[in-house]
């Protein structure tokens, strides 16, 4: 019972700051979560503990990992409200696997590359040599969790939902990445 309050207190400040701040605190949780991944797929691959990936993807959910999901679940929630269209999950659903999803992991890859001290080039080149990689297995692995996150998670939860799900999945980028620099190498 004693560890039980200090949760539920932290648990209650997360949501009030999420209502009165919602982007900042999304923000602000993408940036820690996207730093923990990186971390723990540094950590598991057995290599030292590289400064870089870990700013690049703490500095990426800081200025985009909140903003630009919170923006655009609002937007879904709008254009395809329950009451003024047919099949609403099925239309949000495509939307964000088609159209979204593409978008952001080509944005994610250059983005990252380039806080992490990469040219143009070379942010290109790695965007060129695991895009299709990596959007294959976001739509293969992360299909589901977007079924549930918008079927069943209410919308000011949406990405703190997907940023328990992105701490896997920013552990796979990472590695990929990593490996991708490694064949370079």
């Amino acid at each position: 019972m004693s560890l039980s309050k200090p949760i539920m207190n932290l648990v209650a400040s997360y949501l009030q700051n999420l209502y009165i701040h919602p982007i900042k605190t999304k923000s602000i949780t993408s940036c820690v979560v996207g730093s923990a991944g990186s971390i723990a797929s540094q950590i598991i691959s057995g290599q030292s503990l590289r400064l870089d990936p870990v700013l690049a993807f703490g500095l990426y959910g800081l200025l985009f990992g909140g903003t630009i999901p919170h923006y655009f679940y609002g937007f879904i929630e709008n254009v395809f409200a329950e009451e003024s269209t047919a099949f609403p999950l099925a239309k949000k659903l495509l939307f964000e696997r088609l159209i979204f999803a593409p978008f952001m992991q080509a944005f994610s890859l250059y983005t990252l590359a380039r806080f992490e001290g990469k040219n143009h080039h070379a942010a290109m080149k790695q965007l060129n040599a695991l895009y299709c990689t990596l959007l294959e297995a976001n739509w293969k692995w992360l299909t589901l969790f977007q079924v549930i996150n918008i079927a069943f998670i209410p919308p000011m939860l949406r990405v703190l939902f997907m940023n328990f799900v992105g701490f896997g999945w920013a552990m796979f980028v990472a590695s990929k990445r990593r490996q991708q620099t490694q064949k370079k190498e």
